[in-house]
């Protein structure tokens, strides 16, 4: 049983009678026995008093059982055992003393407080000797009821832990002899002389002897020549430091593998002296335990190597890898020598690993690793971090050219395909690679700019290496903070939309507008999002940050037509990651349906790129916008190396000329990809827009090449949607700036 808390109940000095009331708790009374449960009977035909008692004595773990007669506190106690029983006097089928009574011819070990109003000193004479533990009179203090109840259970709790010692105790001692005699170490005594004077039967199946035959022998007989001195200096230890124990390993000699006297059997050896009981503690014994540590030293050894070593190429991992560079680093420094670390990271593993199967990873994991090894130096380190993850330590570097030619023979040494049971893969690596003391002193700074290159070099087309640059680490610094910034970038009011109109040439007006996207940064300022989109799609983000295009665009749709700006269609653009996720559709619908925007007003533009996935899910979402009324533009068009199989499968609306076409217009024949563009969308009779004009020549060229549907610099720049309403109501102030009398003329 716990002990009990302190109470946080009533005051000391309060008093409590039937006729108090308060909140009570709950009491239940059904919960089955728990260790760390108090169960506690109150026996009153008071109701109100039983409700007073849970009330004053609740305790964290204290359960409470309730009755009003003798007859059912019986009946409670034959069906539940408690801890405690609150027993009144005085009750309608009998008084008390006939409770305890019963639970003296039950054998029963609950604790009984009486509470009685007698004044007579004979009653409380009589619970006591009838086996009750207390006895409180009524009227009582809560602290004096409290006491009472914390002594009683206080005093069951001490009984009841002297009675398990006790039983531990017999049991101890019954088990003593069954444990020796069955032990599976040799256990041993030894007199003052060292000779034997108890073996268990064990020394029969470790060694091969007869515990007969050895009593009052000395142990020095077992013991192998090698090892007989260190133990003859232990065993006369005892005479000088009684009551100190010592550990050994030694050889005791064996024969039980043919009966022969020349094996040996390896045990730790235990001994502990036996002293005398007297004031001068005199040593007369040793007490000894020998336990054979064959299959443990095994043990050791392969957790050892587990602990160290990678299990499925067996090359030293992580923690023996810093082990090795913190020492080499160590002894650079006294040295004032240098060192590399490379970061070595397979290019395209995962693409292994899902097509033919993590076991096909596997096997060329290990062949890159026995092909790495066999590039190395003598000294030089190969570890695996794990995954496709490979480190290498190269000491005694004296220039950044040593480094660089182990790097090409890395990289060259896996020019070869490696032979799959699939059949052959190429495998490719991207390599980092950081020196010190330059661009780093610890192991951890070392191994983390090694990696910092390696991660350019898979950005910059991989199978390369390169050597860490001081500024990768601003940028990786520059990279997570924008990452930091940017989740909380919705939450915070940092986004924007400005818009941008698409002009037409041909009716000199406004045919469409782009919501352009902003992170207006509270450091960094106006950040567009080509420095942020991607970061979002790679810590997924993008989802949210869609979303909120998506609400603020067609909330502004609803606003315009709410003020009777005839606003035209507006175009937003969303990512790959938002049609490969989720119901794309169902969003936009619903987002258009609680604005009440006609799906008219609004067009979305896509990628290139998620046109060339050719999916069938893809494509499906596209044609479900179409349906819905929705219009599809490709942006960027031109530079993925489109087919026209594709705008077969998916039935978009609008291409737009990317801008990279147009900036180097310079007459209308000079750019044969612009001319293809219209063809291909005069054609599938698809709208074309051209981005990114901004200069009179280009407006032309694009004129003479069949693309009356402009947007850039030369109309406007993109601004807040406060811009759009004057826009809208004298478009031919977009025109005015265009210096072109071919422009600024009023359509045919």
């Amino acid at each position: 049983m716990r002990p009990n808390k302190p109470s946080t109940s009533q005051p000391p000095g309060a008093m409590v009678t039937p006729a108090d009331n308060g909140l009570r708790p709950r009491i239940d009374a059904t919960a089955g026995d728990d260790a760390d449960s108090v169960r506690i009977l109150i026996v009153d035909d008071d109701p109100a008093l039983r409700r007073t008692f849970p009330h004053a004595l609740a305790r964290p773990g204290r359960l409470f059982d309730e009755c009003g007669s003798i007859g059912e506190a019986i009946g409670r106690l034959e069906k539940q055992r408690y801890a405690l029983i609150l027993l009144d006097y005085r009750l309608p089928d009998a008084n008390g003393l006939a409770l305890l009574d019963w639970l003296s011819d039950h054998q029963r070990d609950e604790a009984v407080i009486i509470i009685s109003g007698e004044d007579a000193i004979d009653a409380a004479i009589g619970a006591l000797r009838g086996g009750a533990d207390d006895y409180v009179r009524k009227p009582y203090h809560v602290a004096q009821l409290q006491r009472a109840v914390d002594g009683a259970l206080h005093k069951g709790t001490l009984e009841r832990a002297n009675k398990l010692m006790s039983q531990r105790l017999k049991d101890s001692e019954r088990l003593h002899r069954y444990l020796v005699e069955s032990s599976p170490d040799m256990i041993f005594t030894l007199d003052g002389s060292g000779r034997f004077t108890y073996i268990n039967p064990r020394i029969k199946a470790l060694l091969g002897y007869d515990r007969s035959a050895l009593v009052k022998r000395p142990f020095t007989t077992l013991v192998m020549p090698e090892d007989l001195d260190r133990i003859d200096t232990l065993l006369s230890q005892p005479s000088s430091l009684p009551g100190e124990s010592f550990h050994v390993e030694l050889r005791l000699r064996s024969r039980r593998d043919g009966g022969g006297e020349g094996g040996s059997v390896t045990v730790s050896l235990t001994g502990i002296p036996m002293v005398t009981q007297e004031n001068d503690r005199r040593v007369i014994g040793l007490y000894g335990v020998a336990r054979d540590i064959s299959e443990r030293k095994r043990a050791e050894e392969i957790i050892s190597f587990q602990a160290y070593h990678d299990q499925l190429t067996h090359l030293p991992n992580r923690v023996l890898f810093k082990d090795r560079l913190e020492l080499a680093i160590a002894q650079a420094q006294r040295r004032t020598g240098a060192l590399a670390v490379m970061f070595i990271d397979i290019d395209r593993f995962k693409l292994v690993n899902d097509t033919f199967g993590h076991a096909e990873g596997d096997l060329l994991l290990r062949a890159i690793a026995s092909r790495l090894s066999a590039t190395l130096r003598r000294g030089d380190t190969l570890a695996r971090l794990g995954g496709d993850e490979f480190t290498v330590l190269l000491p005694d570097i004296n220039q950044p050219e040593d480094a660089e030619v182990i790097a090409r023979k890395v990289l060259d040494a896996l020019a070869t395909p490696v032979r799959l049971s699939q059949g052959e893969f190429r495998a490719t690596v991207s390599v980092g690679i950081a020196l010190f003391p330059r661009d780093g002193t610890t192991a951890e700074d070392l191994t983390r700019h090694a990696d910092a290159a390696m991660y350019q070099v898979k950005r910059s087309g991989k199978n390369a290496f390169r050597f860490f640059d001081p500024e990768l680490n601003t940028r990786h610094r520059d990279r997570i903070a924008l990452e930091n910034d940017l989740r909380g970038a919705v939450a915070r009011g940092e986004l924007d939309l400005h818009y941008q109109p698409q002009v037409s040439l041909a009716t000199r007006g406004i045919v469409g507008l782009e919501a352009l996207l902003r992170w207006n940064h509270p450091g960094l300022g106006a950040i567009p999002p080509a420095t942020f989109i991607q970061v979002a799609e790679e810590v997924g983000l993008i989802s949210e940050i869609s979303n909120w295009v998506l609400e603020t665009a067609c909330a502004q749709l609803a606003r315009w037509q709410a003020e009777g700006v005839g606003a035209p269609r507006v175009s937003i653009n969303l990512s790959a990651c938002d049609f490969q996720r989720g119901d794309v559709v169902g969003r936009i619908r619903a987002c258009l349906d609680r604005h009440g925007v006609a799906p008219s007003c609004l067009e979305v533009e896509i990628t290139e790129g998620l046109m060339m996935d050719d999916t069938a899910d893809i494509a499906a979402k596209v044609r479900a916008l179409r349906e819905a009324g929705i219009s599809v533009a490709i942006d960027d068009f031109g530079t993925g190396y489109s087919a026209l199989a594709y705008l077969q499968r998916f039935p978009v609306s609008t291409l737009k000329i990317d801008r990279s076409f147009v900036r180097d217009l310079e007459g209308p024949m000079t750019n044969p990809i612009i001319s293809a563009i219209t063809g291909i969308a005069r054609g599938f009779d698809l709208d074309l827009v051209a981005e990114g004009v901004e200069n009179l020549e280009q407006a032309d060229a694009l004129r003479a090449l069949g693309c009356e549907v402009m947007q850039g610099y030369l109309f406007a720049r993109p601004a807040p949607a406060g811009e759009v309403p004057g826009w809208l109501r004298q478009p031919e102030r977009l025109f005015l700036g265009a210096g072109s009398a071919d422009l600024q003329a009023a359509p045919a």
